[in-house]
């Protein structure tokens, strides 16, 4: 089959990396892509908002399946024009794509499918923000109800904090206040065909921009898998508990889901609670998660986008450990400074079981530049988390970007506890 894969960030590249290594995948185009991205497929100018254009592209390349990255495509109904037109996706359309875009919408669909999550809010003015924080004790969690690629929420002890980022939410739409979940947060990816739902394996980000989770929330630092805290049946269980239940429901509404369903949960004492949910595969989870992957990614992803998950055998994984590091620019998350060149590449590729994903990058003759925030994902795999965060702060060491910052804690507690 030939794929199309819609994107531009390190997940993407990590799709497409996998997507190469199934012997039924014929060839695979990108767009927009990256620098990183076109060393290995075509790429392809692309506004990823933009339903027609990317209809074009599917048609002039004869593309078997659409693969759908980031949220944006997907909110802007690109899923559902490419549908209309007998194009394969794996991405919901634009209805089912509201469990992420819309936070009170994503709230709306638990409760009726009896999904436990933490109690909220939803407000429309800041009156009703300050009566919702009153109604809870701090920790505050006041979240933009649209779209903020993993930038819109804030978790604060600070009330006149909670309050400003309300403030700035409420200038183009309604936030939703929650009360904090105290536990240990899991990432767990489900393929969903739109009747049921397979678990991929859990992985664990790291949101915050510096070590011990200290400074603004990002769109992820870092990630890990396997997990040392959760049993061998945790994703059976999210799938049958949380995954079906919300298929069930959004198929009861007219909206069936057909693609990839991120579940954002905490493990808290008293069982697992959802914080939130995504219409796609996560980043940086995504490069953990699929490093450890032993089977055909395309077959998986061509089933799920026909309705045919049953058809599947199980998904089989690697026992290695995966840990991902990712290098930000100068500023980020505030106000990234980029154009800077990336040296060093070469030399942190040879480390052994190293993987480096672009995200933020483009090519100016014979240089790679920074061009984004997050400008690499580098994912290493390793007998365990001790050897995969090794291997992965290694191959870092080679890496110079001037004005760069990551974290250096990805992994480490859990590394010392899987013994």
């Amino acid at each position: 089959m030939k794929i199309l894969v819609i994107g531009s960030g390190a997940r993407e590249h990590a799709i497409i990396h996998t997507l190469l290594k199934d012997t039924d995948v014929k060839s695979v185009i990108a767009a927009p892509g990256n620098a990183g991205i076109a060393e290995i497929v075509p790429t392809f100018p692309l506004d990823i908002k933009d339903p027609a254009a990317t209809l074009q592209l599917a048609q002039s390349n004869h593309i078997d399946l659409v693969v759908i990255g980031p949220e944006i495509p997907l909110a802007h109904g690109v899923a559902d024009v490419l549908r209309e037109n007998n194009f394969v996706v794996f991405g919901p359309n634009k209805n089912a794509a509201q469990i992420e875009s819309s936070k009170s919408f994503a709230k709306d669909v638990m409760m009726s499918a009896g999904i436990a999550t933490a109690r909220w809010f939803d407000c429309k003015t800041i009156t009703e923000v300050e009566n919702a924080l009153d109604a809870f004790s701090a920790p505050y969690v006041v979240k933009d109800d649209s779209l903020a690629q993993g930038k819109g929420v804030v978790v604060t002890n600070d009330k006149a904090e909670a309050l400003t980022h309300a403030e700035m939410c409420l200038e183009h739409g309604m936030v939703v206040v929650e009360e904090f979940l105290s536990g240990k947060e899991v990432s767990l990816f489900l393929l969903a065909d739109g009747k049921r739902t397979i678990p991929l394996v859990p992985a664990q980000d790291f949101k915050r921009v510096f070590d011990n989770d200290e400074g603004a929330n990002t769109g992820g630092m870092g990630a890990y898998s396997p997990l040392t805290f959760v049993g061998d049946d945790f994703g059976e269980f999210v799938a049958r508990e949380i995954g079906d239940k919300v298929v069930a429901e959004l198929a009861k509404r007219g909206m069936p889901f057909i693609g990839l369903l991120y579940a954002g949960l905490i493990v808290t004492s008293s069982g697992v609670k959802v914080i939130e949910f995504n219409a796609r595969f996560g980043d940086p989870e995504t490069q953990v998660v699929l490093s450890r992957l032993l089977s055909p990614l395309g077959t998986f992803l061509l089933r799920t986008a026909q309705g045919e998950l049953d058809s599947l055998p199980p998904l089989q994984w690697s026992s290695e450990s995966a840990v991902t590091v990712v290098i930000a620019s100068e500023n980020y998350p505030e106000s990234p400074v980029t154009g800077y060149v990336i040296e060093g590449l070469e030399l942190a590729k040879i480390v052994e079981g190293v993987e480096i994903f672009h995200a933020g990058t483009k090519a100016e003759g014979d240089d790679i530049l920074s061009a984004g925030g997050r400008v690499l994902s580098v994912t290493a795999l390793g007998k365990d988390l001790k050897s995969a965060r090794s291997r992965a702060y290694e191959a870092i060491s080679h890496i110079r970007l001037q004005g760069s910052h990551y974290r250096r804690d990805i992994a480490q507690k859990a590394s010392e506890n899987q013994g």
